[in-house]
């Protein structure tokens, strides 16, 4: 996996004497509230030990090739994994997995989180059975930048289970969508 530290390219000072930059922080915080996200838990299999953490900062990439972005913060217990397997999961989590959620978002640590939900594991990464989806990626490329990670992987496998009815978060809180 290549890696590369990106470099903050704008200025932090303030653009006029009113702002400042924890008051942009503060703002944008408040904003991304609006931005409502499916949930995710990405799992990693290191070491014989599995790993895993629920996220919002998961997206697609490109399609040619088909691949996957996941950003984690430096400080996550699953980092240090992150940084050395050769595959990465995420599973997209269904409208009945909020416990999981708080379970692999720290109410939980270690492998006491995959003590709830039916997780298979073929050896690459933990999959969870009944995720709305789940991605298997190779890990390709890492790039740091402020206080997290952003992983790049190319997917290989895709599984799809049930209705699209997943466990969305937008204002601090869970919710669902189910379509007709």
């Amino acid at each position: 996996m290549s890696v590369r530290t990106l470099e903050p390219t704008l200025s932090t000072a303030p653009t006029n004497v009113e702002s400042t930059a924890s008051d942009v922080t503060a703002d944008l915080k408040l904003a991304l509230r609006r931005l409502a996200k499916a949930v995710v838990v990405i799992t990693v299999r290191h070491e014989g030990q599995r790993f895993a953490m629920a996220a919002t900062a998961v997206d697609a990439l490109s399609m040619e090739p088909p691949s996957l972005l996941a950003c984690v913060n430096r400080s996550a217990s699953i980092y240090r994994a992150m940084t050395e397997a050769s595959h990465f999961a995420i599973n997209i989590l269904a409208r009945e997995h909020e416990n999981l959620s708080h379970h692999c978002g720290g109410l939980s640590k270690g492998e006491e989180r995959f003590a709830m939900g039916a997780w298979e594991d073929d050896g690459a990464a933990p999959v969870l059975a009944d995720a709305q989806a789940a991605i298997i990626c190779r890990a390709d490329a890492r790039f740091d930048y402020g206080t997290h990670s952003i992983f790049v992987g190319i997917a290989e496998q895709v599984r799809t289970h049930g209705i699209v009815n997943p466990l969305v978060y937008v204002d601090g809180r869970y919710t669902g969508s189910v379509l007709d």
